[in-house]
């Protein structure tokens, strides 16, 4: 079974006594993360490919078991991609375009998320947070070897912690006992109940919906097999619930939400008895499966008001949470370590001012309110609040099935798209008249086939300028930020000449270390350029 498999590998970074433990004095370190998920391991990821030495405390000893998160959306594989992981997570997971939506036993429409022809990654994968954690890790266990600085403790538990305001000071305790440990700078992702934010007095603001969902994970027997489809019902004819949700992972397993309301008692609902009642319900009792994982969850859409304070920073679930439906919780917490990593190297390296730290916060509350909206729509669709909201979406779900105005009405869980930092104060000028809206000044980069590599590949994670029919130094240094050239043509490339010409016949794009775009004109102009680059790191 599923679990099995992680049960042998459970222990991937198994308790050892560090030499900090014996120390009279407590050791400081310039960056710990507190969380060994795969948002506190992707924080160091990015940290650790800089040369920034890093220290992650984990009171587990390695990956957790049920799938939990399983799907990873096209951005959040290319930030995994620069992270040296992205490819893995690729060939494990499965891939899937087509969604189909259901109300009651009538089908009522299909849509398919498949971007255009050109890019390296699909729309989405599925695959259980188990995989995409061991190979995070095992990542960084590379790194480690390549001579990373590095640091990976299990059985760690963060105690107490106490803000000094140019430093943090935390109480670890270990199977040896209790020791002290400093951090210059403290990234907490201890996940959505976050010891470190209570230690601390700070809250979430936002709101709970009432309402509880049961996720079953299954391995069908026989030759039964869904498509590799996302498939949703409204008030489904078959067995219980308001609504049902299935979609295909890895290893033959199948993920099925229930809705089953707020009134329940939890610990009778997950009785295996109870739970295959359900499924047999919903399957049909002629067919065998074995269960994988069983949990019941809340829709919760609240953050942080702040996901800075002072030399601390929140990430992921420790800092925002959403409604599963939409895949937006992994995803955006991913986006989180991808915004901070190059920020705090800055800053640490001493190339930029502390105050770019602040924009960490900016960005990502951002992004996290967009989220935030958008899963708060899906929730409010999905379950109804009165009467009124029910009669108008069972009648948006019926015009849906005849007329083709209607869908775009319907919100089963309106997937995760990348955040765009429109207006935000790290962009610089947009002067490039008719250019691609997609690829406007905020947005991240979109990838293109360009003579047969892919462009982000191309592109890496550092400042970068891409030059497209232009002219321009290969290399240029911007008070200690140095900016390095791709230069290619959109002659031969067509998928690169829409997406960032548009009616343009030539382009130069500053691209951030997180490959959003920092500034776009039609040529280069190199006192234009230091100026975005002095924006882009907040030393404008």
């Amino acid at each position: 079974m599923f679990a099995d498999r992680y049960a042998l590998a459970h222990k991937v970074y198994p308790y050892e006594k560090s030499p900090d433990q014996d120390r009279a004095e407590a050791v400081r370190h310039p960056v710990v993360i507190v969380g060994g998920g795969p948002i506190g391991v992707a924080t160091a990821l990015d940290l650790g490919q800089q040369g920034i030495p890093v220290l992650v405390l984990d009171d587990h000893e390695g990956i957790g078991t049920g799938s939990r998160a399983i799907c990873f959306a096209k951005r959040c594989l290319e930030i995994a991609d620069r992270y040296g992981c992205g490819e893995r997570m690729l060939e494990k997971g499965v891939v899937w375009n087509l969604g189909k939506v259901f109300h009651r036993d009538d089908k009522i429409f299909e849509f398919n998320l498949l971007p255009e022809e050109g890019h390296k990654y699909p729309a989405f994968i599925n695959l259980q947070q188990p995989y995409v954690e061991q190979y995070l890790i095992e990542r960084l266990r590379t790194l480690q070897a390549e001579g990373a600085p590095i640091q990976l403790r299990g059985k760690n538990r963060v105690d107490a912690v106490e803000d000094k305001g140019d430093h943090v000071v935390l109480d670890v305790m270990t199977p040896d006992g209790p020791y002290k440990v400093e951090a210059d700078w403290l990234v907490a992702c201890d996940g959505a109940s976050s010891p470190l934010r209570g230690m601390l007095g700070e809250e979430f603001t936002g709101k709970v919906f009432q309402d509880s969902f049961l996720i079953a994970d299954i391995r069908m027997k026989g030759d039964l097999q869904f498509p590799t489809e996302r498939w949703f019902w409204f008030e489904p004819s078959h067995g219980e619930g308001a609504s049902t949700l299935l979609h295909k992972q890895p290893d033959d397993t199948w993920r099925v939400d229930f809705q089953i309301g707020w009134d329940v008692d939890r610990k009778e609902e997950l009785k295996e008895e109870n739970v295959r009642r359900r499924l047999d319900a919903f399957l049909g009792p002629e067919v065998e499966y074995d269960m994988v994982w069983t949990s019941i969850y809340t829709f919760q859409c609240k953050r942080m008001e702040s996901f800075r304070r002072g030399h601390i920073f929140f990430a992921g679930d420790a800092a925002h949470q959403v409604s599963p439906f939409g895949a937006r919780g992994a995803n955006s917490g991913m986006q989180d370590a991808d915004n901070l990593g190059w920020k705090l190297g800055l800053v640490i390296r001493g190339k930029a001012p502390e105050t770019l730290l602040d924009t960490y916060s900016e960005e990502r509350i951002y992004g996290a309110d967009e989220n935030i909206l958008n899963s708060t729509r899906s929730t409010d669709f999905i379950t109804p609040k009165s009467e009124i909201s029910k009669i108008f979406r069972n009648a948006v779900l019926h015009l849906a099935g005849r007329a083709e105005f209607a869908r775009p009405l319907v919100n089963s869980g309106r997937l995760s798209v990348p955040c765009v930092y429109d207006g935000l104060s790290l962009n610089g000028p947009d002067g490039l008249p008719g250019g691609p809206e997609r690829t406007r000044v905020g947005a991240p980069m979109v990838d293109a086939p360009v003579g047969g590599k892919w462009l982000l590949e191309m592109l890496g994670g550092s400042f970068q300028l891409l030059t497209i029919d232009a002219e321009a130094p290969e290399t240029l240094d911007v008070d200690g930020i140095g900016v390095t050239r791709v230069a290619v043509s959109a002659a031969g490339n067509p998928e690169l000449a829409q997406r960032y010409l548009g009616d343009a016949r030539s382009a130069v794009y500053l691209m951030r270390p997180d490959q959003h775009v920092a500034a776009r004109w039609e040529s280069y102009d190199e006192a234009a350029l230091r100026s975005a680059v002095n924006i882009a790191t907040g030393r404008a």
